[in-house]
């Protein structure tokens, strides 16, 4: 299968180099020192999984040169969502696949609205990730898993076609019959877990252990919960205990991704994350303080002030 990985960061690094060691024409898009070190040494992957090192790795800047694919995966920052979208436009031919690795709940309707909704399937990924230099991805535990599904809900060849992709390449590629259930599933576990890490500049080991930072997680999550009742979507009862075991089974010293970016005085993606729980909330008549809270705490360093 071709493939061009829009974004080629800790998320689309790992995933990328993994389908390009398993045979697949991979094209990473990528810029500045990501793109340059990877041009120069490939990309190194270091994991319990397995360390290996691309090289050559075929990245560009360009996306003009790439030519039509059958998969685009997107994986940048919330932020770059609508600039993505159309960037990608010259990678799309008639029967091309648009996959989302990001974050939120919105994201697969806001590049549905720029290359078409037909175009578009829905994706979640759960893994652990990080870009510790430019070029090396490190995966921290085991965890590398991605839910692949229709926006209309239901199976169909396309979405077996890409978990079987996944599979091959020992990625742990799941097909989902309610990829928007999926989608607000992972949104309940991110949006609370990375506000409060971000928050409180700890560890997932130190919060769940604190009764007081425990509870903070899972009310965070019961609004998140109340917002996607909202929504017409079906959680199930005693979700939050399920994602507060989840929580358990995480790398003590792992942090999300919007933790890292606020340690290191990196842009955050708090206005796709606790900021759509309440504007989300609001637009339903659903209350959310504990996420209104969290996004005024740290509204102040949204545009990447340096953390304190």
């Amino acid at each position: 299968m071709r493939i061009a990985i829009f974004g080629a960061g800790a998320v689309g690094g790992y995933y990328g180099a993994r389908l390009a060691r398993a045979g697949h024409d991979v094209q990473f898009i990528a810029r500045g020192a990501q793109a340059e070190a990877m041009r120069r040494s490939g990309l190194f992957v270091r994991s319990v999984l397995g360390n290996d090192r691309l090289f050559p790795a075929n990245v560009t800047d360009d996306v003009r040169t790439v030519g039509p694919a059958d998969l685009v995966v997107v994986s940048v920052k919330l932020w770059d969502t609508d600039a993505a979208a159309h960037a990608i436009l010259p990678l799309i031919a008639k029967s091309s696949a648009v996959l989302s690795l990001q974050y939120g709940v919105d994201k697969e309707d806001m590049i549905a609205g720029v290359v078409g909704r037909e175009r578009v399937v829905g994706g979640v990924t759960y893994i652990i990730a990080d870009r510790s230099e430019p070029g090396t991805v490190v995966h921290s535990g085991r965890l590398q898993r991605i839910l692949v599904g229709e926006l209309s809900s239901g199976r169909s060849d396309r979405v077996d076609s890409i978990v079987a992709m996944l599979t091959e390449a020992g990625i742990d590629g799941v097909a989902s019959d309610n990829i928007r259930c999926d989608l607000w599933e992972k949104f309940v576990f991110l949006a609370a877990t990375s506000a409060v890490t971000a928050i409180t500049r700890e560890t997932f080991g130190v919060l769940r252990a604190r009764a007081e930072t425990r509870a903070l997680i899972q009310d965070a999550m019961k609004e998140v919960v109340e917002v996607a009742r909202a929504e017409n979507i079906p959680l199930a009862g005693g979700f939050v205990e399920e994602r507060m075991r989840f929580v358990d089974s995480l790398p003590p010293d792992g942090r999300t991704s919007m933790a890292k970016d606020l340690l290191r005085g990196a842009r955050l993606e708090l206005e796709w994350l606790s900021g759509a729980v309440v504007r989300h909330g609001e637009r339903l008549g659903v209350s959310t303080p504990v996420h209104r809270t969290l996004w005024a705490a740290l509204a102040p360093y949204a545009d990447g002030a340096t953390a304190g």
